[in-house]
């Protein structure tokens, strides 16, 4: 069993104060936000290395995972990262400026855009995938393989209702 912690502490301060109130999901969305920001810190950290912020990340990472030619219009870019179409905007012109990323004319759409990855956002992307996802590893490198799949998989059950299907 782990040590107690700082949301231990916490939840039974409440359980003083209202033992009327079953703490459980505060004591796991305590330890889910904690998690976050340490990691999204680390993340951040991590990317500054590689001359980008986890926005800019966001968005070559997208454009990557779409493979060749490794375009996308702003739109799907958007929908992908869950974002405004403004936000997208804003980032894609911070990627335009540092040459990681291009956007053209549609040649299939007279009014459409795409947004196309360039060989040096490509680079600079799979760096930081590599360098962000060894970060990610060592944050979890306390828990054994099977425990890290096991709270992948719970994590996966909590969202599922929360969540549209993937698609």
């Amino acid at each position: 069993m782990a040590q107690p912690d700082g949301v231990d502490r916490i939840t039974e301060q409440w359980r003083d104060e209202r033992p009327d109130l079953d703490t459980t999901a505060m004591a796991v969305f305590g330890r889910i936000f904690r998690l976050s920001r340490i990691a999204g810190d680390e993340m951040e950290r991590v990317y500054a290395g590689h001359g980008i912020g986890r926005p800019e990340f966001d968005v070559l990472a997208t454009l990557r995972r779409a493979g060749e030619p490794f375009q996308l219009s702003p739109g799907a870019l958007a929908a992908s990262m869950m974002v405004s179409t403004g936000g997208t905007t804003a980032r894609l012109d911070r990627l335009e400026r540092a040459g990681l990323a291009s956007r053209f004319p549609s040649p299939t759409d007279r009014r459409g855009v795409l947004v196309r990855l360039t060989p040096k956002g490509r680079e600079v992307v799979d760096r930081a995938v590599g360098a962000g996802l060894a970060e990610q590893q060592r944050l979890l490198s306390h828990l054994s393989p099977a425990k890290q799949g096991q709270l992948a998989g719970l994590l996966r059950e909590a969202l599922g209702p929360l969540e549209p299907p993937a698609g």
